[in-house]
């Protein structure tokens, strides 16, 4: 499943306006801002995504950022390694990412055509 999609605009301002009002009827508000950043969501989770340059913590490349969700963070790992192995290039490898949340465990690689692809678990490790 998608944990969350980003999106490259044009103008920050004119999608921030646009989004806040297209999406409201859905159920999704304006949640968080950070980093040139706009996240919009249900329930105070950011899903979707705008900014209008490359995302300092992920070196965003390529036109898209998708996030897929992983059931734990060896899945996360997992998938960096098969990721890499099939052709992408490393973007971020398996870790914490605590600016985001304390047990944000994330990897992030560059797919053959440039996108930002991300695994994440957002579940505390297992002891």
């Amino acid at each position: 499943m998608l944990d969350h999609l980003g999106v490259i605009v044009q103008s920050s301002d004119v999608s921030k306006r646009f989004y806040t009002a297209a999406l409201a009827p859905l159920g999704y508000a304006l949640i968080e801002e950070q980093a040139g950043w706009v996240g919009f969501g249900p329930s105070g989770k950011p899903l979707f995504w705008i900014g209008t340059s490359k995302s300092p913590d992920c070196s965003l490349s390529g036109p898209l950022h998708i996030a897929f969700t992983a059931l734990d963070r060896p899945a996360v790992t997992a998938f960096y390694a098969a990721a890499i192995e099939a052709g992408a290039t490393g973007n971020g490898p398996p870790g914490l990412r605590s600016e985001y949340h304390a047990n944000y465990f994330g990897a992030f690689v560059i797919d053959p055509d440039g996108n930002n692809i991300e695994a994440v678990c957002h579940d505390p490790a297992l002891s």
